[in-house]
């Protein structure tokens, strides 16, 4: 079995794209690894870069966006990995990153997926690289009584600064998309991505369902990645509430209604057509 499987979804991140491939291919020299990148309908020419500059890599062109779950789930369909690395494209991963995550990994077999240091572009820790949440996200799931379930990222703790310690090994609950590192067969165990996240949201929910499995997700400090926080939609824009809620309101029908297969049709304005719910 090939030790890793790296996937990046893109969507019109081209010249961002260009560095997070080749961080990764620098990192990964001594690792026998895989690399599929999945691009969502890019307009930006990222399939022709891709050609030119990486012609080795498996690449995905989907004909639409069909969000960052589904993309997702495409690629994991390819993998041969022992593990999964999943990097944003808006991301620079260090030289001895994956490294590092494979050897942890091997050191705790209890380990669904793990998370590293995230630093900004001018080198500010983001929090978010331990409770693997944004302070909306957060507010949210206490709003709505779920923080509870959620006991390792101490969302009710009000001295939030007090323990988040940004260089100390410790257990999670949610892992931040911007870098998570899974091993292959939880994912076979507990299923991929809910591609009914179009594209907020999956990461939260694939995380604690690994929780509820009985695995445990890490945050590890040794190592880390710079993180641009690039967005593809603009903030308060329609798309960003429709897909930004409504990933919130999904995730709280999921599990605090408990209905597992939600039937959306009555509010189509949160998901585009293409991605209704069976």
């Amino acid at each position: 079995m090939m030790k890793l499987s790296v996937i990046i979804v893109n969507n019109n991140t081209r010249i961002l794209l260009k560095q997070a491939i080749a961080s990764i291919i620098n990192t990964c020299k001594n690792i026998d690894y895989e690399m599929i990148i999945v691009d969502n309908n890019s307009t930006d020419h990222s399939l022709d870069m891709l050609a030119n500059n990486f012609p080795q890599l498996q690449v995905i062109a989907n004909e639409s966006n069909v969000g960052i779950a589904k993309a997702n789930n495409q690629a994991l369909a390819l993998c041969t990995g022992e593990y999964i690395l999943m990097v944003s494209a808006d991301t620079i991963t260090v030289s001895d990153a994956v490294e590092k995550m494979i050897t942890f990994m091997d050191e705790h077999p209890d380990a669904g997926g793990m998370g590293i240091r995230m630093l900004s572009p001018q080198g500010r820790f983001l929090p978010e690289s331990i409770h693997g949440l944004n302070s909306t996200w957060g507010t949210f799931l206490k709003l709505i009584g779920f923080a509870k379930n959620l006991s390792k990222t101490r969302l009710y703790d009000r001295h939030r600064k007090d323990w988040v310690e940004e260089f100390k090994v410790t257990e999670t609950d949610i892992l931040n998309r911007a870098c998570m590192m899974l091993r292959r067969s939880a994912l076979s165990e507990i299923g991929t991505f809910d591609e009914r996240f179009f594209m907020f949201g999956a990461d939260i929910d694939l995380s604690y369902r690994l929780r509820l499995a009985g695995f445990k997700n890490y945050y590890f400090p040794k190592t880390y990645i710079i993180n641009f926080e690039s967005s593809q939609l603009e903030k308060f824009s329609w798309d960003y509430v429709r897909y930004y809620y409504g990933a919130m309101l999904l995730f709280a029908l999921k599990y605090l209604v408990r209905v597992p297969e939600i039937n959306v049709k009555g509010i189509p304005q949160l998901f585009p057509s293409t991605y209704q719910v069976k």
